[in-house]
């Protein structure tokens, strides 16, 4: 469905702001999905991504997830904390700065991550009406628009 048909609109001022419109709606719609793979693990889109963060690269601390996360709005030490109550995360005193904490990501966390991964598929499929070059093509455009 096009995005005339999806939100009702019909006019739009010129392209640039049709292709603005049209990101946040189609974000919008992936947030969603996301959201939806992800409730049966209890937990956000935002302590995903510190989960992911803290699997690709661990520990680190709250600054240096923050600077890593998508949504750079997120208050990183209250999910922090969520995912630690959860036992998906621990923290401790950094070695070289004592006024730093060190977060890493617990086996427990590793494992959900796993459940996810075997999920990820249903993630990517979302887009898959898309073929490998357009989707690489949007990524480079996106990039693009982004500066």
């Amino acid at each position: 469905m096009g995005l005339e048909q999806a939100i009702n609109q019909h006019k739009f001022r010129n392209e640039y702001q049709k292709a603005t419109i049209n990101i946040i709606y189609t974000s919008n719609f992936l947030q969603q999905q996301f959201k939806t793979l992800l409730e049966p693990a209890d937990i956000t889109t935002q302590q995903f991504n510190i989960l992911r963060i803290l699997r690709g690269e661990s520990p680190l601390s709250t600054l240096q997830i923050r600077e890593r996360m998508l949504d750079k709005m997120s208050d990183t030490s209250r999910l922090v904390e969520r995912l630690l109550k959860k036992g998906l995360l621990e923290k401790k005193s950094c070695k070289f700065d004592k006024r730093l904490v060190d977060v890493t990501i617990t086996e427990k966390g590793l494992a959900l991550l796993a459940e996810l991964d075997a999920s990820a598929n249903k993630l990517d499929s979302i887009i898959s009406n898309l073929t490998p070059a357009e989707a690489k093509q949007l990524n480079e455009l996106l990039d693009k628009a982004r500066g």
